[in-house]
């Protein structure tokens, strides 16, 4: 069971580095613009054409807000968290529970490997 665990723990790691694009390399200023491989996000979720559609709108307009977040030079860190939660909040309406369920998951290590706190 342990193994199993550590499995799948390692698994989603992998997938979640094959997701995000856009790996700023440097570590003092590391700043996610907010890409997100749409074909292969639709492949994980198993997506059907109309959720699609509506995802990459969604993918799209987050990356547009995780832009300006980023360029912002107050309240950066509270614009990213309006970012990522608008666009958690649009997901839940387009995605299953199941769905929603592994893009959240996905979303939140994504975040932590990018080094973005949500917390106050």
């Amino acid at each position: 069971m342990k193994r199993l665990g550590l499995t799948l723990v390692a698994a989603l790691a992998f997938s979640v580095s094959m997701f995000a694009e856009g790996v700023n390399e440097n570590n003092n200023a590391q700043k996610w613009n907010g890409s997100i491989n749409k074909s292969k996000l639709t492949q994980y979720l198993n997506l059907s054409s109309t959720q699609h559609e509506k995802v990459a709108d969604i993918c799209d307009y987050f990356e547009q807000e995780m832009t300006r977040a980023n360029a912002s030079k107050t309240d950066n860190k509270e614009k990213v968290r309006k970012a990522v939660y608008g666009n958690l909040k649009l997901m839940r309406k387009t995605l299953s529970a199941e769905q929603y369920a592994k893009y959240a998951a996905l979303m939140n290590i994504t975040l932590q490997n990018k080094g973005i706190e949500l917390n106050k």
